[in-house]
């Protein structure tokens, strides 16, 4: 809902270490962030330069959701960035398998949360149906092997 997101931006930024923000329409992605689509707006990345930045738009619901998982991770398919990650976490229903398919199609390296982990293991269930999944993790692990990767590729 269009009200709830920017206080649950609010929320987590007061409980991570790095910054948490709702996304803006025109603004530059910068490292340490982590960006929450604004309620009733699909969220979206595209180039510029060396810059990556958001877009919103309030195109038709996909999967019945705005924002949809699967209409960003399809823009990060796009992107041309070496290492691309995507992970897929707890939640009802399909939305964002296909766009992390997109993803792993592109090189990239995808996770699912596990099924033991999940409040609800609908979304990652779907990925992992498809195909779309490198990797299965317990929740508490997902961070680990996120920077183990990014370290093993940087190399």
């Amino acid at each position: 809902p269009p009200n709830f997101t920017s206080s649950l931006a609010q929320r987590l930024n007061s409980l991570c270490e790095i910054d948490v923000k709702e996304g803006q329409k025109g603004e530059t992605i910068k490292p340490g962030c982590a960006y929450i689509a604004p309620g009733d707006y699909h969220m979206l990345l595209y180039e510029q330069g060396d810059n990556y930045i958001i877009d919103l738009n309030t195109n038709e619901p996909v999967h019945g959701h705005r924002p949809s998982v699967d209409v960003l991770m399809n823009s990060i398919s796009k992107l041309n960035i070496k290492n691309k990650i995507g992970v897929i976490m707890t939640g009802m229903g399909r939305d964002g398998s296909k766009g992390l398919k997109k993803i792993k199609g592109k090189k990239g390296y995808t996770i699912a949360q596990n099924e033991e982990t999940c409040v609800v293991y609908g979304m990652p269930k779907a990925a992992v149906d498809i195909g779309a999944v490198d990797k299965i993790l317990p929740l508490q692990e997902i961070s680990y092997d996120i920077l183990n990767y990014i370290r093993e590729t940087s190399i």
